[in-house]
């Protein structure tokens, strides 16, 4: 049956809000961590939401050169979060975009011989780094549970009932609702969370009253990228678990949509991804990949035509062209944000555990790999210092916990795997499904 226009218009709007969360949580925790203005703060949260509509459009829309041809949305990466608040905080924000333009010419560059490499990330990998990940942004949610790192009112009651007030009513949504009301349930906690707070006179509207309705995205909005050595690899590996985690949601809608995938068809997908990468660093936006959630709305919905992510991707454009609306999210206080944040980087540390759960962890080996290089990734993190006396050349593998654990698990992987029957990965991809 031919679906009406409002039809495909409301299914739209559907996938939008069930991704919204996500999309302006990202650029509000990296810009209140590396002290961006409220005017830089809205552009972020604006030309986010349109990058996303642009990425989207680059993955749905199949050719010869590019894309995967399925109903899937991407999203800025919550895996990014951590590593753009280290270079950042490091080297400034021309760095972080000079390291996403490189990552997503790598992706671009490796997008026909990934499927190859993927040997080199089984889920032992890949879920260690997602774990370490999420582990090293938690403090993050914590500090702004309390108010906000620096803030007069740091730890007050109000706060900390405002924060666990939003999780709990994040927790009560999922406890009590399935399918579209559960996928949007941190939405729905930050909206509520935001009303309460104005009540009691914590939100200021200065950011809304003085945004425009209209402006056009500016490249290079935070200057021209810089390029150091550790940032480009620490967003390299970054990209590289977005796209292992990418291969499952396509093998996943591939199953929904009973469509058999070629190699020729993950390359377009993956070269989509990194398309899309580069775009977020032209526009001084974010790495992108797909999300996930989405999928569950495909399938509980049924509807599995392209249209209505084509219509999704178009209202994400026209939101990203509209400061007005990307400021609203801008007022959303830090004990709002920080009891969302809770929630939704927990789900990134139970996640990673979640692949790990993909490896045989009655073989040795396998242990001693999570557990070298979680340990390095968080050792590195809790003690920035502990390499300071290295040669800079080798401090761009240990600088960052997020790259020496990630180098300690792919080495570790190599040394007791390779050679042998690999036991560290015991799903092929076409079962890991993620829901």
């Amino acid at each position: 049956m031919k679906m009406k226009w409002w039809q495909i218009g409301s299914l739209g709007i559907q996938h939008v809000l069930a991704m919204y969360a996500g999309a302006i949580v990202v650029p509000l925790v990296v810009g209140g961590a590396l002290q961006l203005s409220g005017e830089q703060l809205t552009y972020l949260v604006a030309v986010d939401l349109l990058t996303c509509g642009i990425a989207t459009f680059l993955q749905v829309w199949k050719n010869k050169l590019f894309g995967i041809g399925l109903p899937v949305m991407l999203g800025c990466t919550f895996t990014a979060v951590g590593p753009m608040i280290a270079i950042g905080g490091q080297y400034g924000m021309t760095a972080v975009y000079g390291s996403i333009l490189c990552a997503g010419l790598v992706v671009v560059l490796i997008s026909p011989y990934f499927g190859k490499l993927r040997a080199l990330f089984p889920p032992v990998v890949t879920g260690s780094v997602v774990t370490i990940i999420g582990l090293t942004l938690i403090p993050a949610a914590v500090n702004n549970m309390a108010g906000g790192q620096g803030a007069e009112d740091f730890g007050d009651p109000t706060n900390l009932a405002l924060s666990f007030g939003v999780l709990a009513l994040i927790v009560v949504l999922y406890r009590c609702f399935k399918g579209f009301i559960r996928s949007i349930a941190i939405l729905l906690g930050m909206a509520a969370g935001t009303v309460v707070a104005a009540v009691m006179g914590k939100v200021d509207w200065t950011a809304v009253t003085e945004a425009s309705w209209v402006h056009l995205p500016q490249p290079f909005y935070f200057g021209v990228p810089s390029f150091h050595g550790s940032a480009i690899l620490t967003m390299v590996l970054v990209a590289i678990v977005s796209l292992v985690e990418s291969t499952g949601v396509y093998f996943a809608l591939s199953d929904i949509c009973r469509r058999r995938l070629t190699d020729e068809d993950l390359a377009g997908g993956y070269r989509a991804e990194g398309l899309a990468i580069i775009v977020g660093g032209l526009l001084n936006a974010f790495p992108y990949t797909t999300y996930s959630q989405n999928v569950g709305l495909v399938q509980l919905s049924g509807v599995k035509t392209r249209n209505v992510i084509y219509a999704a991707a178009l209202f994400l454009i026209l939101l990203g062209f509209v400061p007005k609306i990307a400021a609203v999210a801008t007022i959303i206080p830090a004990p709002v944000l920080g009891g969302a944040m809770l929630a939704m980087f927990g789900m990134v540390i139970a996640y990673g555990v979640k692949m790990l759960s993909q490896v045989d962890l009655t073989v040795q080996e396998n242990l001693l790999i999570i557990a070298c290089s979680i340990g390095v990734g968080l050792g590195v993190t809790a003690v920035p210092n502990l390499f300071a006396e290295l040669p800079a050349g080798l401090r761009i593998l240990t600088d960052s916990g997020i790259v020496a654990g990630s180098m300690t698990a792919i080495i570790l992987n190599a040394v007791f795997h390779f050679g042998k029957v690999r036991r560290s990965a015991t799903l092929p991809l076409q079962e890991q499904k993620i829901s």
